[in-house]
């Protein structure tokens, strides 16, 4: 009527170790995982190192992330990113958007960040919209600067002219007489 449980057994002696078949342990849970196995899913990630854009490349078109970038080559095309640092040696020729973006090198187009900063090296030909900036003795700028609580929503830099009332509807014209 009752049979001995083999859950208190113990295992038998042997180099190799004991692999109980399925059946044995249809009814037993299975034994908790070492705390080292698992990763807290409610820990935080660590942040991915920056894209780099070396020296020696050309990059024709626009870029979106939401990690960093660091530009070191050339750039035709707009950028948005988290952090964009623009090296000494590069170029970037589009519409920059960023929450922080640091300018070592040269930019043509327009700058939109929370915070910008032009360093003594920086090459600015365009407007920047930001909420915070630090301009370096020493830096090139050439365009108009723009305070705004929220620079990174385009569109938002000057508003929307308005339409012009449509016309009255049109009258059909006579046609002369003959």
């Amino acid at each position: 009527m009752f049979s001995k449980s083999k859950i208190n057994e113990p295992a038998p002696k042997t180099d190799a170790p004991a692999r109980p078949a399925a059946a044995d342990t249809a009814g037993i849970p299975a034994a908790p995982a070492k705390a080292s196995e698992f990763k807290s899913s409610a820990a935080p990630k660590a942040k991915p190192p920056a894209s780099v854009l070396s020296s020696d490349l050309h990059v024709s078109g626009n870029m979106k992330t939401t990690g960093d970038i660091q530009v070191e080559g050339t750039v035709e095309g707009d950028i948005r990113a988290h952090l964009l640092t623009v090296g000494e040696t590069a170029t970037i020729k589009g519409e920059v958007i960023a929450d922080d973006v640091v300018v070592n090198g040269r930019i043509v187009g327009r700058v939109r960040g929370l915070k910008v900063r032009l360093t003594s090296t920086a090459r600015v030909e365009g407007d920047i919209i930001h909420k915070t900036i630090a301009i370096e003795s020493g830096a090139h700028f050439e365009g108009s600067v723009q305070r705004q609580d929220d620079p990174l929503t385009v569109g938002k830099a000057a508003p929307a002219p308005k339409a012009a009332p449509a016309p009255a509807a049109a009258t059909p014209t006579s046609k002369p007489a003959k």
